[in-house]
């Protein structure tokens, strides 16, 4: 057990009467108010160097922070010196937005997993693109990932879409489009195939475009998936987002397994394998995939590695097990590249 799960880790389970919240929001708080003596121990003790390429993108190293866990970019700085070879800020949406009533996040901690019903709850892509406008180099890449506004009609998605994209790419090395929130009414709906091919059309140029999919559609339907996204030239896939299935929980949490929203954690972590895996034989290797899903430790991130994933994720593994976390799976990394004679 590293030190953050002896100390740490107990002392955030308990802020807010244990609302996993305002754990959250405690936790951004401090990172963002960590001075540039602070940042600099951190990166002493956490930046790991196994440097990658994907999708014309050079990478420190494939470890990175995955969507949700900084919204909005206000503790940006904190994560490379915290061992995080790039950073995914957002989901982003066109329109500022609450999300969904509280409370909407939920440790499973027996199963090492959390439930999630935020609802795309951000300051919108106007006050992400001038935050960004003023943070000043990052020294990792920066990924952005855009969602669809609650209020716009599925109809306008593309241009709820575009609009975020405008005021944000000058700031992204990469963009993720979310379509597989399972927090956002209908939003699933466009992974189908017209729709997809409808959002890539619009999006597809300067920057990198990856698409994150869900890990619960069927394989006939993620090969559909990923016809589109070869044909409209997006740079990769992110599999996988979270589930809304509920397999894999101790008996102890499955009192708050009734809970709606996405999975995400342990239970996930096989799945999301195979996801990968058969993207990468469905493809061919020709749409490099970020591998999320279930990352709890080095070993599960070499599987991921093994199955076809050129960069991983981790949120809730980094939520149980804190940054030692990041570097212990980026040097998993550099020893599987090393196997590789990559």
């Amino acid at each position: 057990m590293s030190a953050f799960e002896h100390t740490l880790r107990p002392v955030l389970f308990r802020v807010g009467g244990g609302d996993a919240e305002a754990a959250h929001e405690f936790t951004l708080r401090r990172l963002a108010g960590l001075g540039p003596r602070a940042l600099a121990v951190l990166r002493r003790r956490y930046a790991t160097a196994a440097p990658v390429e994907a999708f014309g993108v050079r990478f420190p190293n494939p470890v990175g922070l995955a969507a949700g866990m900084d919204k909005n970019g206000v503790a940006l700085p904190a994560w490379p010196a915290l061992g995080f070879g790039f950073v995914e800020v957002g989901t982003v949406t066109a329109h500022a937005q609450p999300g969904n009533d509280r409370p909407r996040l939920f440790r499973l901690r027996d199963s090492e997993a959390v439930i999630n019903r935020m609802g795309f709850n951000n300051a919108g892509a106007a006050a992400l693109a001038e935050r960004l406008a003023g943070a000043g180099p990052l020294g990792v890449p920066l990924g952005i990932s855009l969602g669809k506004s609650k209020v716009t009609p599925l109809a306008d998605a593309v241009q709820d879409y575009l609009a975020s994209y405008q005021l944000l790419r000058p700031y992204a090395d990469y963009i993720a489009v979310n379509v597989s929130s399972p927090n956002t009414p209908g939003l699933r709906t466009l992974q189908d195939k017209s729709s997809l091919s409808a959002l890539l059309s619009a999006l597809v140029g300067k920057v990198p475009v990856l698409v994150k999919i869900a890990p619960d559609l069927t394989e006939p339907a993620i090969a559909e998936l990923l016809e589109v996204c070869l044909a409209a030239g997006a740079a990769g896939v992110i599999a996988t987002n979270t589930t809304l299935a509920r397999d894999g929980l101790s008996d102890a949490d499955r009192p708050r397994a009734t809970e709606a929203g996405g999975l995400s954690g342990r239970p996930l972590t096989e799945r999301a394998r195979k996801v990968v895996h058969f993207v990468h034989t469905e493809t061919g290797g020709r749409l490099p995939i970020i591998g999320v899903g279930g990352i709890l430790d080095p070993d599960d991130a070499a599987r991921m590695f093994d199955a076809g994933a050129s960069l991983v994720q981790l949120y809730t593994g980094f939520i149980y097990r804190g940054p030692a976390l990041v570097k212990a799976v980026a040097r998993a990394a550099d020893r599987h590249e090393a196997r590789a004679g990559r």
